[in-house]
């Protein structure tokens, strides 16, 4: 099959269709990932099989998408900005105009944009999703030692009220009144901070892997065959897996410093140095890996689906009924 090319609309609705199947499949395993990475002092999960046993058992079935509607709501500018921005970058680093003759730093320097362009819209994501997606672990911990602190209230008063259960609404007029814009952008350092590196690890491997499965139609200087199904698939999945346990350590410091709402004895910090700092001195090197199974089983499905949806030409469907 012969790789045709794909236009800028058809792009960025496979992302966003990718992003909305990938969230609807996985968003059990990120709560559970949220909730393990902001564990400190009272361990209440094990680990993930058991963090979304419990959550089903008291948060009921429904309980494990806590946050999904603002996950659902960003995730589609969210995936189409970024995988446009790399193929946009792909294309004006290349030598010829064309994404087959890019450099090795030609695609590391575009996953770096794509990472950068992406930021705008997935800090407030993630700032309001672990707000709500941890609002059961801190309901958890309060029933044995008392109610978790309100989000800006101070400590004092906060014992006096009981916990409530969040919303994503409620967070952002909260944030807007008391801390402004910034409020939601709290974290933006961090957050730019993994998804750069991820980015860059992530679309060069992937085009690497994803280019072992391709063949030249016709003989030398002929049109470039487009890969199969399962090793574009297989190349989404293992590139977001690698790329999701390699930053790891930088998305349990970005999860820490946008969580507002802390349990009794749980550190706060005052920015990214002081994050890792407290980190190591309090719970070692592991705790930097918390949660780095949950990111890979939640990646890794997520760039394959995406993979899926591009080679099934979704967008193109799309705007062919809408034409």
């Amino acid at each position: 099959m012969v790789e045709k090319k794909v236009s800028l609309p058809a792009k960025l609705i496979n992302g966003g269709v990718a992003g909305l199947v990938g969230v609807t499949c996985v968003f059990p395993i990120d709560l559970a990932k949220t909730r393990l990475q902001n564990q400190q002092g009272v361990q209440v999960y094990k680990g993930m099989l058991d963090c979304l046993a419990k959550t089903i058992r008291t948060e009921g079935y429904f309980g494990c998408y806590r946050g999904a509607a603002v996950n659902l709501t960003l995730v589609t500018p969210e995936k189409a900005i970024k995988l446009a921005a790399n193929d946009v970058f792909r294309q004006k680093l290349s030598k010829d105009g064309t994404e087959r003759h890019l450099p090795l730093w030609g695609e590391v320097l575009a996953g770096c944009g794509a990472g950068t362009c992406q930021v705008v819209v997935t800090t407030p994501m993630e700032m309001l999703k672990i707000q709500l997606q941890d609002a059961g672990r801190l309901a958890a911990q309060a029933a044995s030692s008392g109610p978790a602190p309100s989000l800006v209230a101070p400590p004092s008063q906060a014992r006096r009220t009981p916990p409530q259960r969040p919303s994503a609404t409620g967070i952002t007029v909260e944030l807007l009144r008391t801390r402004g814009l910034a409020g939601l952008y709290r974290g933006a350092g961090a957050t730019l901070m993994r998804d750069v590196p991820f980015s860059m690890i992530y679309f060069p491997l992937f085009a690497n892997l994803n280019a072992l499965g391709q063949e030249r139609a016709g003989g030398q200087g002929a049109v470039q065959a487009r890969s199969p199904f399962w090793q574009s698939f297989m190349a989404g999945c293992t590139a977001g897996s690698v790329a999701a346990i390699a930053v790891t350590p930088l998305d349990v410091i970005k999860t820490r410093l946008q969580t507002l709402q802390k349990g009794e004895g749980e550190d706060t910090y005052r920015g990214i140095i002081d994050c890792t700092r407290r980190i190591m001195k309090r719970e070692g090197p592991s705790a930097f890996l918390k949660g780095a199974t949950c990111r890979a089983l939640v990646i890794a499905p997520l760039f394959g689906i995406a993979q899926g949806v591009y080679f099934l030409g979704v967008g193109e469907m799309v705007l062919g009924l809408l034409g």
